[in-house]
């Protein structure tokens, strides 16, 4: 079977040469790729010509519902996916971290962009910065799609995830993806693109898939086009200088295979459960996926008086490990994905075994369920102990991309940061300890040198989701070998594919534009009360400014009363008068119900309900005899997704200030109300 590439809104077959794939447990042929005739200049073309206008006319909602119904759609097909996945040796475990958790990032972003991002094509960052004396002239930042191509370079050791964790924060940000799958594994590649353009959710030009070498494809990029790479840090670095990415200053956000580490605390002894949790997830690290992961466990940092401890305890239960076909529901581990990547594999180990001691597997005598090794790419996991890791430079630097772990002692907490930095820069470290001194120290000792830091004890340890599971709510990536690049970290994901600009201009200029009414914009009043309004009435600077109300003794003891608050600043006449304040004063809660009671009109109508409290400040206290009223603009307006059964909504964010009789502001906040829309007519 020849994979077709899917350019300019068709299926391709190459009729080229072609690179044969095949099954990394049998050595049987599954498909060929060749990547001959494509145009790939007017793939680019396309994408930023079709798809990214199609997608930039969307809003972040919209296109949250992009990812969400299309997540929808591969969840339920997922079986398809599962039996192409097997080829690649994974297991059936390590196939659900490639599909589900792949989907899973797909759903991660759709909620993030419905929940966190405003209902429109741009974002507003920040708050607005006054650059004049009479604040006449401000500043604000935005952040808007570029009008290029994202070009997602993938690697082979997870076809599904590391496609849908580059797409996601892409489409979500309003740019369209030409991806480039890794040769092994492509199948499976091919087959979830498939899916998603049979689901019809993306847009014509969003998503376009290369089944073969990418040419000269590069050659082509502009400055507003973004290329994510996973893979070796030598090709990384290869791409990263060609001249069209240097002289046009394309974005290149580079994650490459670090030699990540994990370390047991100072203070753990093997009676500790975090002896046991160390133990099992290094084996964890080295067997899943066969090791092939770019966030998997390499170096092994334990106190020296636990070396033999931990060492036996590991062997012990890698001799457990099943190996054979992943297809074999008793196997826990299967092959690497070629027979090409365990020669790769196995010359590394012979490097690393100059400078280390073998001290558990490396052997062909081990047992295979339903396999063979000379027709698979199989290897049993290797563990090798550097008695002098801090004068060993082969350990931090060469990384056999496989099922293969170095145990290396360290003496002091110093040592143990100084060792595991040796890596020059890694996607992830973990901690195994008990002792949250031991982890303060070790965590801010490792945090310039990686991109993430798991801390595990007894008690997170039951819900972790593992060192080697990046999750899309936080960054993936890392400095120095790591690639110096980040991925997925929820919203900062998405402004990757955007471009920041800062807007300077009056406030009611920057408001208009923004559609988000800034302090020193065009204020104006209605006779009719806006709380009598429905969402698509109102309009952005619509103020209301309430009749006043005196605070009396009476207000502040009853609130007392009600709330059970009788802090002594508003009881106590004494102490309050040799308090901060030198007076007895109101409660700060008291004056946002009685500022409520001054701006809410109290008939039924259009509002529905408070949909919450944001950006609280009390600035001057209010004591009894002070007199406040309150002025209430419309700052903000999103419509809400109509579900089915449901009425049509929206959410009206409102500015509150609370002013006295000297019209000084005592306390200013947002509050965000959910509000019925009309109904349209026909």
């Amino acid at each position: 079977m020849r994979l077709e590439s899917y350019a300019m809104g068709k299926w391709y077959k190459s009729e080229g040469n072609a690179q044969d794939l095949f099954n990394a447990t049998t050595g049987e042929k599954v498909a060929e790729i060749s990547s001959e005739g494509l145009d790939f200049k007017g793939m680019l073309e396309y994408a930023r010509n079709t798809g990214g206008p199609g997608l930039r006319a969307m809003t972040f909602h919209e296109r949250a519902a992009i990812l969400r119904n299309t997540a929808k759609y591969l969840f339920e097909r997922k079986d398809e996916l599962y039996k192409l996945s097997v080829y690649t040796g994974a297991t059936k475990s390590d196939s659900w971290i490639d599909i589900e958790g792949g989907i899973g990032t797909f759903f991660t972003y759709a909620s993030k962009g419905r929940r966190e991002l405003p209902n429109e094509k741009f974002i507003v960052e920040g708050e607005a910065e006054v650059l004049s004396k009479n604040g006449t002239f401000i500043g604000r930042h935005i952040l808007v799609p570029l009008e290029g191509a994202a070009v997602h370079i993938n690697a082979y050791n997870f076809p599904c995830w590391g496609m849908l964790e580059k797409l996601a924060p892409a489409i979500l940000a309003g740019m369209p993806a030409v991806v480039k799958p890794a040769p092994e594994g492509m199948f499976l590649a091919e087959k979830m693109v498939r899916l998603i353009i049979e689901s019809g959710f993306f847009p014509e030009g969003s998503l376009q898939l290369i089944s073969g070498d990418p040419g000269k494809l590069l050659d082509y990029l502009t400055c507003q086009d973004v290329v994510a790479f996973t893979g070796s840090a030598a090709t990384g670095r290869k791409l990263r200088g060609l001249p069209s990415i240097v002289n046009n200053s394309v974005r290149f956000n580079m994650e490459t295979d670090s030699i990540n580490c994990s370390i047991l605390g100072s203070d753990v002894t093997p009676d500790m459960p975090e002896f046991d949790l160390f133990v099992k997830e290094v084996v964890r690290e080295m067997t899943v996926k066969a090791g092939q992961k770019c966030t998997a466990i390499r170096r092994s940092l334990v106190p020296l008086s636990r070396v033999a401890e931990v060492v036996k305890s590991l062997k012990k239960r890698l001799s457990e490990v099943r190996i054979g076909n992943p297809e074999n529901e008793e196997v826990r581990m299967g092959p690497l994905v070629s027979r090409s990547q365990l020669k790769k594999v196995k010359d590394k180990v012979m490097e690393l075994s100059k400078v280390t001691e073998v001290v558990y597997g490396y052997s062909e005598d081990f047992k295979l369920i339903g396999a063979e090794k000379d027709k698979g790419a199989f290897l049993d996991p290797v563990l090798l102990y550097c008695n002098d890791p801090e004068n060993c430079r082969e350990p931090h630097e060469i990384e056999a991309f496989g099922p293969v772990n170095t145990v290396m002692p360290y003496v002091s907490l110093h040592d143990a940061v100084k060792i595991s930095n040796l890596g020059h820069g890694s996607l992830v470290a973990s901690i195994f300890t008990a002792d949250d001194r031991v982890a303060k120290e070790l965590a801010f000792g490792l945090a310039p040198y990686h991109g993430r830091i798991m801390i595990i004890n007894r008690n997170s340890a039951g819900e972790s989701t593992g060192h080697g599971s990046p999750m899309p709510q936080l960054v993936h990536g890392g400095p120095g070998r790591a690639g110096g690049g980040e991925e997925l970290g929820g919203i900062l994901g998405v402004k990757h594919y955007m471009q920041r600009v800062a807007l300077q201009g009056s406030p009611a200029t920057l408001s208009s534009i923004t559609n988000l009414w800034m302090e020193g914009a065009l204020e104006f009043q209605d006779r009719v009360h806006p709380f009598r309004k429905y969402f698509d009435e109102l309009k952005i600077g619509e103020t209301l400014i309430t009749h006043r109300r005196t605070i009396t003794e009476a207000d502040i003891v009853n609130f007392a009363g009600v709330s059970g608050d009788f802090f002594y600043v508003h009881m106590d006449e004494i102490a309050a008068g040799e308090s901060y304040f030198q007076k007895r004063v109101a409660h700060g809660y008291f004056i946002l119900a009685a500022a409520a009671g001054l701006f809410v009109h109290p008939a039924p109508g259009p509002v529905l309900a408070n949909y919450g409290l944001e950006n609280l400040r009390f600035i001057k206290p209010v004591g009894a005899g002070d007199t406040i009223y309150v002025k209430l603009t419309c700052k903000r307006k999103t419509e809400k997704e109509i579900k089915e059964g449901e009425e049509a909504t929206g959410v009206v964010e409102w500015h509150v200030e609370v002013l006295n009789q000297n019209d000084e502001k005592v306390a200013v906040y947002d509050i965000l109300t959910l509000v019925k829309r009309q109904e349209k007519k026909d």
